[in-house]
């Protein structure tokens, strides 16, 4: 008999016959004699409802009224599946964040857990219950409902794990595990059936959309077993786990593409030790991620090129510090937000020559020009033509022998 968590994601709970049919799987799980923690995410869209609502109100709703309202959904979510589960038979209770309590720390609308009681919840599922936690949410020092931001279900299902000593965790989603690419853009691409913490973690923060990079990086560090899986059919789905059970005997296990960068060139910077730092210390401070850098070669040793790439949702605030920075002194400055950042990650490229090569002779067979590169042992990435997006990932898809 294992100690299970079950995440069922926004898709899996979007309407009140899937919410039955979620009861029916975690039904299963328990009759097989498990002991079962689900975690719930609001129905699909409910979020974006009342986030709306709030800015019906007011573009700037005070925050901590947000977490309320926010958190709410998660809330009913959890009231219907154990409903859904008292209807079967199952012994079943829902378990708001201040109940357990789940305790978290930091700002409001993006905290983190930091600890949970264990006792009640222990004792109810050696009682034969399961129990139901809304995700995304906890409480904080001073009795206020936090949320977790982005991801925050997958959060909650990891933390869980984790401080319950579980024996899985497994991610219920609407795909049936993660893909070498995104199959609905490419039909042949194929699903993974096992892949390590650091390749998930590259693929999530470069696009991948099936978990949220931060839930990957902490099951990563306490070394919890990962499955993500299928709501809706029966099939295996992709096991997540540490790379002392990856096969390195392949190159790339999968491309990724994203296409909300934005590339910034600072034309005419002094060449001098600090002027990097002086340019990204705003940055920094206005919680802007700098991704791709790259430095020209100064021909005169007086004066550079830097460019960068940030999300392209932070382009306004980012000019507006770079205008404002008086540390800071430039000829000119070019901007270009039709740009994609297309990655291939495997953890076999560390014991593989060449991979490198092939991917930029690839690119160049299809007159594709490389705006910028980025590497580490088991990721390269480059910036190219937003339009070219789609040429690219299939002839790279297609090159590493992933169709």
């Amino acid at each position: 008999m294992a100690k299970k968590v079950l995440k069922f994601g926004g898709t899996s709970v979007g309407s009140i016959e899937r919410v039955q049919h979620v009861a029916k799987i975690v039904k299963k799980e328990h009759d097989n004699g498990h002991k079962i923690i689900v975690v719930v995410s609001a129905m699909s869209g409910k979020t974006n409802e009342l986030m709306s609502q709030s800015n019906s109100i007011s573009k700037k709703f005070n925050k901590r009224e947000l977490d309320v309202l926010l958190t709410s959904g998660e809330q009913a979510t959890s009231a219907l599946t154990a409903g859904a589960l008292i209807e079967l038979g199952i012994k079943s209770k829902s378990w708001m964040n201040w109940q357990i309590p789940i305790l978290t720390e930091g700002d409001h609308n993006n905290s983190r857990i930091v600890n949970m009681n264990v006792t009640n919840i222990n004792n109810y599922l050696s009682e034969g219950g399961v129990a139901i936690i809304p995700g995304f949410q906890g409480i904080s020092k001073s009795g206020d409902i936090t949320s977790i931001g982005r991801g925050g279900s997958d959060a909650t299902a990891v933390a869980i794990a984790k401080i319950f000593e579980t024996d899985s965790c497994e991610i219920y989603t609407d795909v049936d595990g993660v893909y070498s690419t995104d199959p609905n853009k490419v039909p042949v691409a194929k699903k993974i059936n096992k892949i390590s913490y650091e390749e998930m973690l590259e693929l999530s923060s470069l696009g991948a959309k099936v978990m949220q990079p931060s839930s990957i990086q902490a099951a990563m560090m306490y070394d919890i077993p990962l499955e993500v899986k299928s709501t809706f059919t029966n099939r295996e789905g992709t096991k997540i786990f540490n790379q002392d059970n990856i096969d390195y005997t392949k190159a790339v296990t999968g491309v990724a593409y994203s296409k909300d960068d934005t590339k910034i060139t600072l034309i005419g910077v002094e060449d001098k030790p600090g002027v990097a730092a002086d340019i990204f210390e705003p940055f920094s401070k206005n919680q802007i991620n700098v991704d791709m850098v790259i430095q020209n070669v100064s021909a005169d040793g007086k004066k550079t090129d830097l460019t960068f790439t940030i999300k392209r949702e932070d382009k306004e605030k980012a000019i507006s510090l770079i205008n404002k920075n008086k540390r800071m002194k430039y000829k000119s400055i070019k901007m270009d937000d039709k740009v994609s950042k297309i990655s291939i990650v495997g953890a076999g490229m560390v014991a593989t020559p060449g991979v490198t090569y092939r991917m930029f002779r690839s690119l160049s067979e299809e007159k594709i020009n490389i705006l910028a590169i980025s590497t580490s042992e088991i990721k390269i990435s480059v910036i190219i033509d937003e339009n070219l997006t789609m040429k690219a990932v299939k002839k790279l898809h297609k090159i590493f022998n992933l169709d």
